[in-house]
């Protein structure tokens, strides 16, 4: 999975709007090779990414979660720690 794309379900605050299109975004780059689409491109992944966008506010707002609530908060730790025990890895070769 692509890095940049980011969990977005079961969160308190609620995923944004713009957090899910951007998450879409990053997805229809990721997948089409196009960071930056040309002009005759530009229609068809603005499209996509509408269908990203709709098709994983469906999911979301389907899914029941049986695990606690995140918060970004908590995923920023999380992530730090990571960063911080590869880091050490990194630094043991």
């Amino acid at each position: 999975m692509c890095r940049n794309i980011r969990v977005l379900y079961n969160f308190d605050p609620p995923t944004t709007d713009e957090e899910v299109a951007a998450a879409a975004l990053q997805y229809v780059r990721k997948v089409s090779g196009l960071p930056r689409p040309s002009r005759a491109d530009q229609a068809h992944v603005e499209r996509a990414v509408r269908a990203v966008t709709k098709a994983t506010q469906t999911l979301l707002a389907s899914l029941a979660a049986d695990v606690p609530v995140r918060t970004r908060e908590g995923e920023k730790e999380k992530a730090r720690a990571r960063w911080t025990a590869r880091e050490k890895r990194i630094q043991g070769r």
